[in-house]
């Protein structure tokens, strides 16, 4: 029987922990998927990864392996004495058997003769997909519609692209960056193996009024310059519907108004908030009364909003 280096196959140390080698799988396998790799070995290497991860994420075919030893790859070798008592395999004759074969028989599922190979389970493939939502949808929930085309293994092991149609939902407060799992709705599992997942990555449409900051919500909010100065109670867009709010008397441009609770739900606990920013917005065009107000304004203030240019100026001798 030739030996397989299942360990080196994923890059991994042999006492890996269970997270470092799915993580060196799931990299490997994107890598040489028949459908990405341009490697003429790709598909191969891919087989290879998917066998050695099938028996190393499992802890019982994963304890049988490192019981055989370690060995050069490709080098010819027989199991211990007592490995097939131990296993549960005492009619072995395992100069007939690949060693895939071999660990794949602990669950059962290895059939016997030189040359047969491919009866392993392998997992189906994870898929990623990009979800473009509005505010709107964000703020209340939806189900969107998934058409894709993604590549799965036949009853024969060949590869071939297979349309798959999905309905998602997306919960309440879905945030910009968000990577929502479908359990077992990504590529069929091959030969008994489960079935991979799918990925939602949310990505939310920019909106008109409101920037989106995880929870929280931002408004840019023009103020008159008289509301600015002497306060007064505005109306305000949420994704709820219209509310009002107070503006303090000498608020200034940049102030960060808060309505508490008007951003977007949470999972659990309470919703972010809706910061509305003071923008001062003066009169694109003024009538003549406009004018005349604003120059008695003028000429009647004291208020300078230049002044501390005369204290951080340095003036030369």
């Amino acid at each position: 029987m030739k030996y397989k280096d299942y360990y080196e196959i994923l890059g991994v140390p042999r006492d890996a922990d269970d997270d470092a080698i799915k993580k060196a799988y799931r990299k490997l396998a994107h890598k040489y998927h028949p459908d990405v790799s341009k490697d003429p070995a790709g598909e191969e290497k891919f087989k290879e990864i998917a066998e050695a991860y099938a028996t190393l994420k499992d802890a019982d075919k994963r304890a049988a392996y490192d019981r055989l030893g370690s060995h050069s790859p490709g080098q010819d070798f027989q199991p211990p004495p007592d490995w097939g008592t131990q296993y549960g395999e005492q009619d072995l004759r395992f100069e007939d058997i690949d060693l895939s074969d071999l660990l794949a028989g602990l669950a059962g599922g290895r059939q016997r003769g030189a040359g047969r190979r491919g009866t392993m389970a392998m997992p189906g493939e994870d898929y990623e997909v990009t979800a473009r939502i509005s505010l709107e949808d964000a703020y209340a929930g939806t189900l969107v519609d998934l058409n894709l085309s993604v590549p799965e293994y036949d009853a024969n092991g060949r590869l071939h692209r297979v349309p798959r149609v999905f309905k998602a939902r997306i919960p309440k407060g879905a945030t910009h960056g968000q990577r929502l799992r479908l359990r077992g709705k990504g590529g069929k599992g091959f030969h008994g193996g489960r079935d991979g997942d799918l990925y939602l990555n949310i990505e939310l449409v920019p909106h008109a009024l409101f920037r989106p900051s995880g929870h929280d919500l931002y408004l840019d909010l023009p103020l008159a310059p008289w509301e600015a100065a002497l306060g007064a109670t505005v109306a305000v867009p949420t994704l709820a519907g219209t509310v009002h709010l107070k503006v303090p008397a000498g608020t200034a441009a940049g102030s960060k108004l808060r309505l508490s609770g008007r951003g977007l739900p949470t999972p659990h606990g309470k919703p972010g908030d809706l910061y509305a920013i003071a923008q001062i917005a003066v009169p694109p065009k003024l009538s003549e009364a406009e004018r005349e107000l604003f120059q008695k304004l003028a000429a009647g203030s004291t208020f300078d909003p230049r002044s501390h240019f005369n204290s951080e100026v340095k003036h030369g001798d």
